[in-house]
């Protein structure tokens, strides 16, 4: 039998066990079905994240298949931040999907329903499976304290989970915790990330793959969200009118934008080589939109070959729309029409990014 060596180590600053041992693919498949078991490359070894259980855990895995060797592998002390929660029970498991059937019924996207769901599963999980009924503000004070705070998450995720939580609650009946009450934290002023043109040409033009090019230049062609875009299908581009139906952007509300005769000949040239037959960008299952993972990597790998400094985010392509119509003249109503802005104040911020009055004003500096 084969021998796995198993040692400690660390994935992204978190205790890991790392498994090492010669290609077997029995093996391999074995390693596979444990929980959270990921190959690291750089590494060679499959990683596992750390518990004081591991080895007893890992035991009746590989008995009579392979060896443990485990004598390298050591107990370490886990910060608070590392310190696993609990699964959630089976019961909460049950609350959470109706609740999350709930929002779907009324018609809340897709993205919202699962970041809500997965804040009140972590909220649950941390409050070890607590029953609801005797969930009270404080526990979320505690939750909020002793997880959300001292694991340093961003303030928009500490707002989501809390925004979660009073809806969830506010559904619930015989409950102790008042929604009402619970204060949404402040939420720090970051000016939206703006690229130049030049910069916006090298990301565009970075990719030989037509499809690639096509997806990240109609992003910044009509600044669409990222959802927005695939959730296109081929029937939203009217080329005569040269008009984009974007349906169900964000707030579940439809919009129309302009879409230039460049940006067309692009998407001509794709729709011959690619020829896709529901939405306008497919995966590689016919009929089935491009997964969101795959066109972040498409965005890293042309910021990686534009040799670009910085590590712009598809987000940043709609940024540098808004902001390049603002200083090209636009009237700001207009480019909240065509962000798809509920707000004007949400569109107002590109006015502290834009160059277009800044670049007229005369420092003192320069009278010296």
């Amino acid at each position: 039998m084969q021998t796995i060596f198993i040692k400690n180590g660390e994935v992204k600053k978190k205790p890991v066990a790392l498994l090492e041992f010669s290609f077997d693919h029995q093996l391999i498949e074995m390693v596979r079905e444990i929980p959270n078991a990921k190959w690291q490359p750089e590494l060679k070894a499959w990683a596992i994240p750390y518990s004081e259980t591991l080895i007893n855990e890992l035991l009746p895995i590989f008995k009579g298949k392979a060896w443990l060797d485990y004598t390298a592998f050591k107990k370490v002390k886990l910060k608070p931040e590392f310190v696993p929660l609990p699964d959630l029970s089976g019961e909460m498991s049950v609350e959470i999907n109706k609740f999350s059937d709930w929002m779907r019924n009324l018609r809340y996207s897709e993205s919202t329903i699962k970041n809500y769901s997965q804040g009140i599963g972590l909220f649950f999980r941390f409050m070890q499976n607590k029953n609801p009924e005797l969930i009270t503000n404080e526990d979320l004070e505690l939750f909020n304290k002793d997880y959300i705070i001292n694991r340093k998450y961003s303030a928009s995720f500490q707002s989501g989970v809390i925004n979660a939580v009073k809806l969830f609650f506010s559904n619930q009946l015989k409950r102790k915790l008042e929604p009402e009450l619970i204060k949404r934290p402040k939420q720090p002023k970051i000016l939206p990330h703006v690229l130049s043109k030049e910069e916006v040409k090298l990301i565009l033009q970075a990719h030989q793959n037509i499809k690639h090019r096509a997806m990240l230049s109609l992003i910044y062609a009509c600044g669409l969200r990222r959802g927005e875009l695939l959730n296109l299908k081929i029937t939203d581009i009217d080329s005569k009118r040269q008009m984009l139906h974007v349906h169900q952007g964000k707030g579940a509300k439809d919009r129309v934008v302009p879409i230039n005769g460049k940006i067309l000949e692009i998407l001509r040239e794709y729709y011959r080589y690619e020829k896709p037959s529901e939405y306008l960008f497919e995966g590689q299952v016919l009929g089935q939109p491009y997964s969101e993972k795959s066109l972040e990597n498409v965005m890293n790998q042309a910021v990686k070959k534009a040799g670009l400094n910085k590590k712009p985010t598809l987000h940043w392509l709609r940024h540098s729309y808004a902001t390049h119509l603002h200083e090209a003249g636009t009237d700001l109503r207009l480019i909240q029409e065509l962000l798809g802005h509920s707000s004007s104040k949400t569109t107002e911020i590109y006015t502290y990014v834009s160059t277009k009055s800044l670049q007229n004003v005369k420092s003192p500096f320069d009278d010296l």
